[in-house]
């Protein structure tokens, strides 16, 4: 089998991204002994590491792995922990599983559209918020539920929502005596 020749000097300044954070990509997918079956893995890294999966990323692990693009384009659409669009500093994702949409968690996506001034699932113009919805987190006890940078606030009221923003927006000041 021939192995696509990806040399980071090469090929890194054709794409629209940081080559530095790249050649880092490039090192971790380098050291990965056993690259068959390694493609979750990488995707998690680079999301970790871009916060997001463009096609060109996506491209280049693609030739990095020698695996057909559509195979990793698939992987990434199919797994909805892996986002193709850059998402805000935080991240609110609103349950709409049975147990908490029976419970309001429309009501409660409708209302931080609302405080965010949001059309949709979408990121804040800021660049502050991303909200979007899941289809269930496995927490049915605690409906309805929020998760904000992945932390699990259950039992979500409509009027939780401002304090929630509001606990992601104060600054923190510490105080020195």
């Amino acid at each position: 089998m021939v192995k696509n020749c990806i040399c980071a000097e090469e090929n890194m300044s054709e794409l629209n991204l940081d080559n530095e954070m790249l050649k880092k990509l490039e090192t971790y997918i380098d050291n990965i002994e056993e690259k068959e079956g390694c493609l979750i893995n990488v995707l998690h890294e680079a999301q970790n590491m871009f916060g997001y999966l463009p096609s060109d990323l996506q491209l280049f692990i693609s030739r990095k792995l020698d695996i057909p693009a559509a195979k990793v384009f698939g992987v990434t659409t199919f797994y909805s922990f892996f986002t193709m669009e850059p998402r805000g500093k935080h991240v609110i994702s609103v349950c709409m599983g049975t147990a908490c949409f029976v419970k309001g968690a429309d009501k409660i996506f409708n209302e931080f559209k609302k405080k965010l001034n949001l059309k949709d699932s979408s990121t804040s113009e800021d660049g502050m918020f991303t909200l979007d919805s899941l289809r269930c987190v496995g927490a049915c006890g605690l409906a309805p539920v929020v998760l904000v940078d992945g932390k699990v606030y259950g039992r979500v009221k409509v009027e939780d929502v401002e304090q929630i923003i509001m606990e992601l927006t104060e600054e923190k000041v510490i105080k020195v005596n």
